[in-house]
């Protein structure tokens, strides 16, 4: 009788070896990895971070017409208070999420600068 722990199992019991389906359940390629993760591409340019933020907040508030005022607000304002207000509306059950976060980011900012005072 061998050692061998192979020799001594039946046909039936070696495992077998997996296929490329098999591997599908568990596991993706590199390459479709980040697929969920793509912006929709209209033919325009993002090359800066601030304009990938600007973008997402466009998205967030339902408010594609104006992403451009997003991205001027994401390169020219404090990242925090931007994050702070869309927290707030995406915490809100709002008719005008636009309206309601361009509200907040006022009443944040007003109330910095009299925390400064």
């Amino acid at each position: 009788m061998t050692d061998d722990l192979f020799s001594q199992l039946s046909p039936k019991d070696v495992p077998k070896k997996e296929t490329v389906v098999d591997r599908k359940v568990g596991f993706q390629s590199v390459g479709t990895l980040f697929d969920k993760f793509k912006i929709k591409d209209k033919g325009g340019y993002i090359t800066q971070e601030f304009q990938d933020f600007g973008y997402r907040m466009a998205v967030e508030l339902d408010d594609l017409a104006r992403t451009s005022l997003y991205m001027r607000l994401a390169k020219r304002e404090n990242r925090g208070i931007l994050e702070q207000a869309l927290s707030f509306v995406s915490d809100a059950n709002a008719k005008n999420k636009a309206r309601l976060f361009m509200w907040k980011v006022k009443q944040i900012k007003e109330e910095k600068k009299d925390h400064e005072k």
